[in-house]
């Protein structure tokens, strides 16, 4: 019953669906007017790490409160410590999309998580001769490098946009468009988002308990999820209402309640949880290739989201220079996307 006979392919395609979510979620901020960046994005920590993916393991693993109750303590403080370190991150990615834009924001800020998120846990856990142990891991670790070199480009297309640009044609496409301030928190969001990727990696033995409950292999990453997204939400709660009290924004909260703000943030929210169930839902059919679940969906993250921002206009006016890179960039990340789905099988 919960066993699963693994396919590369449809783990790789499960991956791909989350990376298209990770790479919409933000669209319903845009439609937000009249309230503070950290009221709203409160509404979606509640609705994206807490409700949704609390619901969402209840369902699948109807077991999950004496999975997460029966678990070390050591395993949990573990998963919630690297979902804190991905809050730290996830808190800035909100910034990062409004100083660079959908497309470049999240190109560059996914670039930095795939790479440090997937080569380093295995580096850390002592298994890092499995990234090069077989000719398909090496093939997929070759994949991931091109994913990397893809990234490359599409940021080189940014620094392009930034010199050809008018700052009336830059605050047209992204209102706050900074490239500087951009990168700046780019770094950090991208580097410490890693964290998620760590957390969902230490969580090995809920799997095991929510297996041993009888839950569906494909599901039994949820209680995980839950716990990892724990610790996100402290840090990012703690900060919208540290926000809200410096900012005197507490009022946004009655605003909202009278239009459809809370409606998009929470919205905005359960698509952002579902590119992480996804990476859980689609890792057993993996088989020991699991680990490129991360850089999967990170990568298919970036190229949709260059896709998105050339359909929202982010890179009107650009030059043929510009959009030569950009454009190579997004045919590398598919190709290297083609290349891991082809080490994988």
């Amino acid at each position: 019953m919960n066993e699963v006979t693994t396919n590369p392919m449809v783990g790789s395609l499960i991956f791909a669906l989350g990376g298209l979510a990770g790479a919409v979620f933000a669209v319903p901020f845009r439609k937000i007017k009249g309230v503070a960046y950290e009221s709203y994005w409160l509404v979606y920590a509640l609705a994206g790490l807490l409700a949704f993916p609390f619901v969402l393991a209840m369902v699948t693993c109807p077991k999950t409160l004496s999975v997460i109750g029966g678990a070390d303590p050591k395993v949990l403080a573990q998963c919630i410590g690297f979902g804190a370190l991905w809050g730290l991150g996830g808190l800035t990615w909100g910034l990062m999309i409004r100083y660079l834009g959908i497309g470049l924001g999240l190109a560059i800020g996914c670039g930095l998580c795939s790479a440090t998120g997937t080569l380093i846990p295995p580096i850390v856990t002592g298994n890092a001769g499995a990234l090069v142990a077989t000719t398909g891991a090496k093939i997929v670790l070759g994949g991931v490098i091109g994913s990397l070199l893809g990234i490359a480009f599409v940021g080189l297309a940014g620094k392009f946009k930034e010199g050809e640009l008018s700052e009336e044609q830059k605050k047209a496409a992204v209102a706050e468009f900074d490239f500087r301030k951009g990168m700046l928190v780019a770094l950090f969001s991208g580097i410490a988002s890693a964290g998620m990727n760590f957390g969902l990696q230490s969580g090995a033995a809920l799997e095991a308990a929510a297996k041993q409950a009888g839950t569906p292999a494909a599901w039994c990453g949820m209680p995980v999820l839950v716990v990892v997204l724990w610790g996100g939400l402290v840090v990012n709660a703690a900060w919208c209402l540290w926000q809200n009290a410096k900012n005197g924004t507490f009022g946004d909260y009655g605003k909202m309640a009278k239009s459809a703000a809370p409606v998009l943030a929470s919205l905005a929210g359960i698509i952002w949880a579902c590119q992480f169930a996804c990476q859980k839902i689609g890792e057993p059919q993996m088989g020991e290739l699991k680990y490129i679940g991360f850089a999967v969906v990170m990568g298919s993250s970036i190229f949709f989201s260059s896709l998105l921002g050339i359909f929202m206009g982010e890179w009107k006016g650009t030059g043929a220079r510009t959009k030569g890179c950009l454009a190579l960039g997004i045919a590398v990340l598919l190709v290297s996307f083609c290349v891991i789905s082809y080490g994988s099988k």
